[in-house]
């Protein structure tokens, strides 16, 4: 049983203004594992404090200044890596060979890159008669999720500390513990006190107030599109700068010369990594009427021969959702989905066998759903994937973009050339062509109400820059002599 009592503030731990408390627990087990401080508008109000104090120093650090540091936070990402992974198996039920090889390995990569992009970056262009420069933002509120939660944390992280931000990071609720681990490294790098600041807390609380706060200049956040709207409207008022990841409901476009067998099971993988809690995950399954009905026997093997179990068993592929209250809304869907008339090929609302405790759902896949449908419509963040035919390209087109949402996408055919061209009509910031991975140097973000702004890379760097235009005298004209 861990016992976070402080918070970090300006480079120490610091008792909070209050008494209020978090308590995380372990979704496999039910049991309560840890708890940290839930900080007040007192503790944000200290935090932006000492971000606002640093601001000066760390904003004229050289480049190469900077670099050292995120040498130094990589270095220390690896060498906690096995905590690292441990501690998210623990606090948000990750597989322990997925927390090891994504939930670790991602923040890993991604702090490295920000390194290695401030070799090479260039924070000054001279366009004609002007110099732009590219200053940093100034104080970032990062305010992320639980479904990757190192990984969000420190894509925001890493980049405002390469663009020369400073940073108050309020981590999710249910996952505060793996940034303790990171504030541990931060402290033991000894990077300048008040560059980075810790305030885990309630969303309506420390995150509003943190979103409010007058003294923040751009606030950073992942989650959901509802509450990506609230933090809108609240940083409205100081018209702050808002970098929004959102929801999804990508949609995996099989076309017909594809290899049916290959794409269905690597779809239906897709959805189930995580237990479902990817925002990027491909739940919408697009397949041509003639192949349909293969599809769906195939999406059921698939389904049902994937290891549901204990996540610190080497074994389990899908470990339980990251709590309660989640695994009832998941479970809802899927009653909601029976409801509406598509068809339960397999999954459904009990638990999985012999998995009486812990907040896991069944692996479940939906046939026959049409476009007016909830869950064709509505991001489930769970291991739940609908099958949808279509008639033509057209057809299948118009069902993908068919959707609040555009942050991912799928396309598998045996032509690349025209799964690339299918892709390119697609509303959607990111798509996979035939299971091609996740590049980190490439810009991660979504269209229409999956978000606005970039994560990763230069694009990644840059949501955390603003330009400056440096007007400068036009060079006098040369005299003319005569030849």
């Amino acid at each position: 049983m861990l016992d976070h009592k402080n918070l970090y503030i300006d480079g120490a731990w610091h008792r909070p203004f209050g008494d209020e408390t978090i308590e995380v627990v372990n979704p496999a087990t039910e049991q309560v594992i840890a708890t940290v401080p839930a900080a007040s508008a007192k503790d944000v109000d200290a935090a932006v404090a000492a971000a606002r104090a640093a601001l000066p120093g760390w904003s004229r650090t050289t480049p190469a200044e900077r670099k050292a540091f995120l040498d130094r936070l990589h270095q220390g990402l690896v060498e906690r890596a096995d905590d690292i992974a441990t501690t998210v198996t623990a606090e948000m039920g990750a597989p322990q060979q997925l927390s090891a090889r994504v939930q670790a390995g991602l923040p890993i990569a991604v702090a490295e890159s920000y390194a290695r992009l401030l070799e090479t970056y260039e924070f000054e262009e001279r366009i004609a008669t002007s110099l732009v420069v590219k200053e940093p933002v100034g104080v970032v509120a990062a305010i992320t999720p639980w479904n990757y939660p190192l990984h969000q944390v420190v894509a925001k992280v890493a980049a405002a500390l390469a663009a020369g931000c400073t940073v108050v990071l309020k981590p999710s609720e249910v996952t505060p513990l793996n940034a303790y681990l990171l504030a541990e490294i931060i402290d033991a790098i000894e990077l300048p006190a008040g560059v980075f600041n810790l305030v885990p807390g309630i969303g309506s609380v420390a995150g509003e107030a943190l979103v409010v706060h007058p003294d923040v200049d751009m606030v950073s956040f992942t989650g959901s599109t509802r509450a990506g709207k609230r933090i809108g409207e609240l940083a409205a008022a100081t018209v702050k700068k808002v970098a929004l990841e959102l929801g999804g409901k990508s949609a995996n476009i099989i076309l017909p010369d594809a290899d049916l067998g290959s794409a269905v099971r690597e779809g239906v993988a897709n959805v189930l990594s995580n237990s479902g809690q990817t925002c990027t995950a491909w739940t919408r399954m697009l397949v041509h009427r003639d192949s349909y009905e293969r599809a769906v026997e195939l999406a059921k093997e698939a389904a049902e021969s994937t290891v549901v179990g204990d996540p610190a068993d080497e074994r389990t592929q899908v470990g339980p959702v990251a709590s309660a209250a989640h695994r009832n809304r998941v479970r809802a869907c899927i009653a909601d989905g029976v409801g509406q008339g598509a068809r339960l090929v397999t999954g459904g609302v009990e638990p999985p066998a012999g998995l009486l405790t812990g907040y896991y759902v069944r692996p479940t896949v939906f046939a026959d759903v049409t476009e007016d449908m909830t869950i064709a419509q509505e991001e489930i963040f769970g291991p739940v994937i609908v099958l949808m035919p279509y008639a033509d390209e057209e057809d299948a087109l118009r069902i993908a973009n068919n959707s609040l949402y555009g942050l991912s996408g799928a396309v598998f055919s045996a032509s690349e050339e025209r799964a690339v061209a299918f892709a390119r009509r697609l509303d959607t910031g990111m798509v996979h062509i035939n299971g091609a991975r996740l590049n980190l140097l490439a810009p991660f973000g979504g269209y229409k109400q999956s978000g606005n702004g970039r994560e990763l890379g230069v694009h990644g760097l840059e949501e955390f820059l603003q330009p400056k235009a440096l007007q400068l005298p036009a060079p006098a004209a040369t005299e003319r002599t005569a030849p």
